[in-house]
């Protein structure tokens, strides 16, 4: 996951807008389900909310346009002092790699 990448809204085909509508309904799912006792995904942070950060991340960087209880989702993963760290650590890295570097 690209934790250097500028925010910036791009433009979803079809497909990408049917994939996020996809990805929302299983972060409800899971919400609705057996989030009732935290922010994440099952309630307190999970090996699943671990395997979605890159999706999030993703979300993030491309701005996209996500429901209020996706958003608060993301909030809460991108709160995280791990979360924190990581953007920390990847805004210090000396190198860049093409079009991907930092802007």
């Amino acid at each position: 996951m690209n934790m250097r990448r500028a925010v910036k809204r791009h433009e979803l085909t079809p497909e990408a807008s049917a994939d996020v509508a996809r990805i929302e309904a299983a972060f409800k799912q899971a919400r609705d389900a057996f989030g009732q006792a935290g922010s994440f995904l099952f309630g307190d942070f999970s090996g699943a909310d671990a395997m979605f950060a890159p999706v999030v991340n993703r979300l993030h960087v491309y701005d996209v346009a996500v429901t209020a209880a996706t958003r608060a989702y993301m909030d809460a993963m991108m709160a995280l002092p791990a979360w924190q760290d990581w953007s920390a650590q990847a805004q210090a890295e000396p190198w860049t790699i093409g079009k991907y570097e930092a802007a």
